[in-house]
């Protein structure tokens, strides 16, 4: 589960040690000898190592961690996943796990394209038909033409009062733990600061909060993650059917405040006007569901593998309380850089392109690529020591919201404030607050997912 170099508070094993348990064999050359894989072409993969394995993310993380080290090595992006599919599309990408060619690939949307679907495997074309198009799964010019509508609805009014929101909702929930003494801080905090804040500024009536968050976690539950053949057939489309239900709660919202505007973000996204355009039904839906789960899962799991952090690393945690002011930006981003809470998106070639200049590695148009963010965020060519987790790492240029470009997180601001407020809150009323044993993690490709956490103070 996830592509950070170790999972929060996980001790690193010696490189020759974890590779082995990752299947890598030390001292061997990873470089394939197949013909056509030569010079400018890309490499498959080192011997054991199969990012397109569920078995892969089962792994410990130490393990992990150094395959992924192997891969970042290599003079090539390796190929994963190799044979046909569906229709005889090739079912094979090149796993992107270098700091530059993560950045690279998310500055150049020209040529990395995210249109035929940036998830694992690409949403099939009724279900984009039927759901709408997630901004993450646009290109330009209808990409940045959605942005701006959103971007336009995020008024300065708005986002002063979603700032006094954060602040009451985590008051709120450090007067709960302190009175009701909780047992797992997944659902007593982290789970809740992020959806309540989001509910709020949405304008989603509490009376039908809990009906959606139901269908959020059905529908997010298996993002990501292998199940057995048997429980698959047992509960097929359920997380359809419980997105279809989120997002037609969603869509009738938007139709009430068409007619009777208040002062909330479905109001402001269903009425704003940018060249004639304002955001449909289902467009209202599906941008809905990208921010519950951009920004509630990810916020929930970088709050939850922050805790284990600060409790593992006692010396940076005795930093930061001891000057909170000084060092809790530091800390929060150096929680999302080692946490990496989005492990992967992928992208797909338009053109024939060279990877990093004219005498790079060939990728070929048509082809697809998986951009790991967090063997980026471990990449030793930029992060000084990147397995030690330092909240005064400066500068902390990590890809945590992603690697820049016009799919550049919207919400990173907020998750930084939900994040700086909640540790705020806790640490100064509850200094003792620390997790309890290790977090329980989803086993998925697709996020860093906690399960519970828990916890005591």
């Amino acid at each position: 589960m996830g592509t950070t170099a170790s999972d929060a508070g996980a001790t690193t094993t010696s490189g020759a040690t974890a590779g082995a348990a990752a299947g890598v064999r030390p001292g061997t050359d990873p470089r394939p000898g197949a013909a056509g894989s030569g010079p400018g072409s890309a490499v498959d993969r080192p011997g054991g190592v199969d990012l397109a394995d569920p078995a892969f993310w089962r792994l410990p993380a130490p393990a992990r961690a150094a395959a992924f080290a192997e891969l970042r090595r290599l003079p090539a992006p390796a190929r994963f996943g190799a044979g046909q599919g569906r229709g005889g599309r090739d079912r094979g990408f090149h796993a992107l796990v270098r700091y530059a060619d993560v950045v690279e690939a998310s500055r150049t949307p020209g040529v990395f394209l995210s249109g035929p679907g940036v998830t694992t495997p690409e949403p099939a074309r009724w279900v984009r038909l039927l759901f709408g198009d997630s901004m993450v799964n646009l290109d330009d010019p209808r990409h940045a033409q959605l942005r701006r509508i959103v971007s336009r609805a995020f008024t300065p009014r708005l986002l002063s009062r979603v700032e006094e929101d954060i602040r009451r909702v985590a008051t709120e929930l450090v007067d709960r733990v302190e009175h009701e003494r909780p047992r797992d801080f997944v659902n007593a905090v982290a789970a809740e600061l992020p959806f309540r804040v989001i509910c709020d500024m949405m304008g989603i009536p509490a009376e039908i909060r809990r009906a959606i968050l139901d269908q959020v976690n059905h529908a997010s539950e298996h993002t990501g993650v292998a199940r057995p053949l048997r429980e698959r057939l047992r509960t097929p489309g359920r997380g359809l059917r419980a997105l279809a239900r989120m997002q037609g709660m969603v869509a009738a919202l938007g139709r009430e405040r068409r007619r009777r505007p208040a002062d909330d973000l479905i109001s402001a996204l269903v009425t704003a006007d940018v060249d004639g355009r304002r955001l449909t039904g289902r467009e209202l839906g599906a941008f809905f569901s990208l921010l519950l789960v951009a920004g509630v899962e990810t916020t929930r799991n970088a709050l939850a593998h922050g805790l284990h952090l600060l409790t593992v690393h006692p010396g940076q945690r005795a930093l930061l309380l001891g000057d909170l002011d000084r060092h809790l930006g530091g800390a929060v981003d150096e929680i999302v850089r080692h946490s990496t809470p989005i492990i992967q998106f992928r992208r797909t070639l338009a053109v024939d392109h060279r990877l990093g200049g004219p005498d790079g590695p060939l990728l070929r148009a048509g082809e697809k690529v998986v951009l790991y963010y967090g063997s980026a965020n471990h990449d030793e060519t930029v992060f000084a020591d990147p397995e030690a987790f330092d909240i005064t790492r400066t500068p902390n240029p990590h890809l945590g919201f992603g690697g820049g470009g016009p799919h550049y997180c919207l919400g990173a601001h907020l998750a930084r404030q939900e994040m700086k407020v909640l540790y705020r809150e806790l640490f100064t009323r509850l200094p003792e607050a620390r997790s309890v044993g290790e977090p329980e993690l989803a086993p998925s490709s697709f996020d860093h997912r906690v399960r519970a956490l828990r916890f005591t103070f």
